[in-house]
């Protein structure tokens, strides 16, 4: 059974502050232009469709995603998801996260090297995130009979994935917000003013994967300082 160490704080409430903070300015951003109409007056799926036409990879299918905000491209079956809210959105919110994944569906024709070695983490991850700290506790308990930090230190060696993930992510939905720029200013989809206005909406959701990272890693770093022994001195 797992015990609450209150130094765990140490570790992880600067994360969760900006976590707290990353989410208030997404629902701010998000909020604020979600209801501010985009000047060509097209939904989000309009815009992606021209902008997918535009650099001639209008084959790719545009699909629904579930749940508000779920919007996203899959490389591994070629689709791009607009969650509905954006896909029939004609806002200025709408025009910059269509235009954002439409970056992504780039990376991929590409071969952006970033967006491949995330796809590749993906099943490690999804293994990583549970089972590593659930290797990591029982390793580290049974130390203390056996003398052995072997199990706890392969539970960490997996949680350690998720840390790869997050940091990984960074360049890759930094490069497609500047992709989304360069697209809605290249195809004219939006003017200077609502470039600035899409820029801040998508500022925002990068700070929530900057905010992912800082979780993660202050979760290993605490891993780390309970098996060098720091965390049992008197």
């Amino acid at each position: 059974m797992f015990i609450w160490d209150p130094r765990y704080l140490l570790f992880a409430l600067p994360a969760l502050l900006l976590v707290f903070y990353a989410q208030i300015r997404v629902k701010s951003a998000y909020g604020r232009y979600s209801r501010k109409p985009n000047k060509r007056g097209i939904s989000g799926y309009e815009a992606a469709r021209i902008l997918l036409r535009s650099i001639g990879l209008d084959h790719i299918p545009i699909e629904k995603a579930s749940g508000r905000l779920g919007d996203h491209y899959d490389p591994a079956k070629k689709v791009l998801r607009l969650s509905a809210g954006v896909a029939n959105g004609r806002s200025v919110a709408s025009l910059g996260i269509a235009a954002h994944e439409v970056g992504h569906v780039m990376q991929d024709a590409t071969n952006y090297a970033p967006l491949r070695l995330r796809a590749g983490l993906v099943p490690a991850v999804k293994i990583g995130s549970w089972l590593g700290p659930a290797i990591f506790f029982l390793g580290f308990f049974l130390s203390s009979a056996t003398g052995s930090t072997i199990i706890a230190w392969i539970g960490l060696f997996l949680f350690a994935g998720t840390v790869g993930f997050a940091l990984i992510s960074l360049p890759v939905e930094f490069n497609a917000s500047s992709r989304a720029q360069q697209l809605l200013r290249t195809y004219q989809l939006a003017d200077g003013q609502e470039l600035k206005e899409t820029k801040q909406v998508l500022d925002a959701a990068a700070l929530t994967y900057v905010a992912a990272l800082a979780q993660a890693l202050s979760t290993m770093l605490y891993y780390v300082f309970l098996l060098t022994g720091f965390s049992r001195r008197d």
